[in-house]
């Protein structure tokens, strides 16, 4: 699963730690002492295991696949809690917080692929309960590159592959058909096919006959991460180290969102904003594509709701590319660290990572899983007919996973929250914008 950062204005000093405090809130709740329960299952009372999440994973019992209520029936001894966070940014800026006090932790802490070169790092490397060692999970079931992800310089397996990001686009089929655009999902392929910047005229082609009061697109920043998703290089060089500045992959990114934000083809929304606006866009209709790696169509179904059941469709992307996938990892400083293992390890099990495909469409990093026939024939009822997993499993043989630096998360975040937004709704010349972002790494960045 992946999210943005909420600020849409440069950061002060200090204020990715403010941040945190006031967005964890609810996190804080969440990652209380059991409520009068007894301390452990080796006394034989009943414990709580808390799951801190950020986005939909897709475990929860109202909208998700129920594993934690099938979790509970199958331990009586268990009771799990997630708290879960919008914004991915605050989640892991409280997350770091609370793991330099080792205090105030879930028993799981999810964490995105964007942050797990900083999770794996010196800093933090000893702050995690060894995956491969303890909970019984079967580490050779993953995708070897996800384990290699989460995987220590001594040799610390540290998370437990949830879901990876497969490329794909997501398109309104009764916006595309207003526009006088074609809606089969082959024919809506081909007007992209091979090069992003040709997604980028289609909008503009959109635009001439748009429906009133909508854009071809939800967000520049959003096309930057897609673009940037398809990338060989993106924010760190083959050595692990950022080189944002240098690359390839972010300029072309820059270059495609930036023209994306200033013809006027986006709906100039902020993807994951704690006011809810990008959310009611689905709803509401405001924009006829997003940048949907796998994880997106259970977004779309949640938030589109049950009067635009039908109305999406999914269509191969201009390049294969993956964009987020996340972790399930363990904190040593958590009250049930033993227990929270085990349940991390069942959560991210093949036979699990089915169910949640089949509620929620995340694509799973468990190689079983991912050849499967419940995969490769998979249908999501909100799509209609849309081979969705074929679309994404094809998406995903195309995969070739990028160098990934610590800090990748943060530096995503300034180029999209703090450039791309400030162009894209306040009108901010591009070279003033990414002026700002570079200040921004210069100050918050200690390389």
């Amino acid at each position: 699963m992946r999210t943005t950062s909420s600020t849409g204005r440069p950061r002060r000093p200090g204020s990715a730690a403010l941040a945190a405090l006031v967005a964890g809130a609810a996190l804080m709740a969440g990652c209380s002492t059991d409520d009068g329960t007894a301390d452990g299952a080796a006394g034989g009372g009943k414990i709580t295991l808390r799951v801190g999440t950020f986005g939909s994973f897709g475990y929860d019992d109202k909208n998700g696949a129920k594993l934690y209520a099938e979790y509970e029936r199958l331990h009586p001894n268990i009771t799990i809690v997630e708290s879960n966070v919008a914004d991915g940014q605050k989640y892991w800026d409280t997350l770091k917080l609370r793991l330099s006090r080792n205090s105030g932790l879930a028993d799981i802490q999810a964490i995105e692929v964007g942050y797990i070169a900083e999770a794996t790092g010196p800093a933090m490397a000893n702050k995690w309960v060894d995956l491969s060692k303890t909970g019984g999970a079967d580490t050779s079931a993953y995708l070897d590159w996800k384990v290699k992800q989460a995987t220590t310089g001594n040799g610390s397996v540290i998370g437990l592959g949830t879901d990876i990001g497969p490329m794909a686009i997501c398109y309104n089929k009764d916006l595309f058909a207003k526009a006088k655009l074609p809606t089969d999902r082959a024919k809506v392929a081909e007007l992209w096919a091979g090069d992003w910047a040709k997604f980028v005229a289609t909008g503009k082609t959109y635009q001439k006959n748009a429906p009133a009061g909508t854009a071809f697109h939800d967000s520049a920043s959003g096309l930057f991460n897609a673009v940037l998703s398809s990338q060989p290089q993106q924010y760190a060089d083959e050595e692990g180290e950022l080189a944002y500045e240098d690359s390839p992959g972010v300029r072309k990114a820059w270059d495609l969102a930036v023209e994306a934000a200033r013809s006027g083809i986006t709906a100039k929304l902020r993807q994951f904003d704690e006011k809810g606006t990008w959310n009611a866009g689905f709803k509401n209709s405001r924009f006829a594509t997003v940048a949907c790696p796998s994880w997106m169509t259970g977004i779309i179904k949640d938030q589109a709701g049950p009067a635009n059941k039908g109305k999406w469709d999914i269509a191969a992307p201009p390049v294969a590319g993956n964009w987020g996938g996340s972790f399930l990892a363990v904190p040593k400083a958590g009250k049930h660290a033993e227990e929270a293992a085990k349940l991390a390890a069942w959560l991210t099990a093949p036979e699990q990572h089915a169910k949640v495909f089949g509620v929620n469409g995340n694509i799973p990093s468990t190689k079983e899983t991912l050849a499967s026939a419940t995969v490769q024939t998979a249908r999501i009822p909100y799509f209609g007919d849309t081979p969705v997993g074929r679309i994404y499993s094809e998406a995903a043989a195309g995969i070739r996973p990028a160098p990934v630096s610590r800090y990748d998360g943060q530096v995503k975040t300034f180029i999209t929250d703090n450039g791309i937004l400030d162009i894209e709704q306040r009108g901010t010349a591009p070279d003033t914008a990414w002026q700002n972002v570079r200040k921004l790494v210069a100050d918050k960045i200690d390389q």
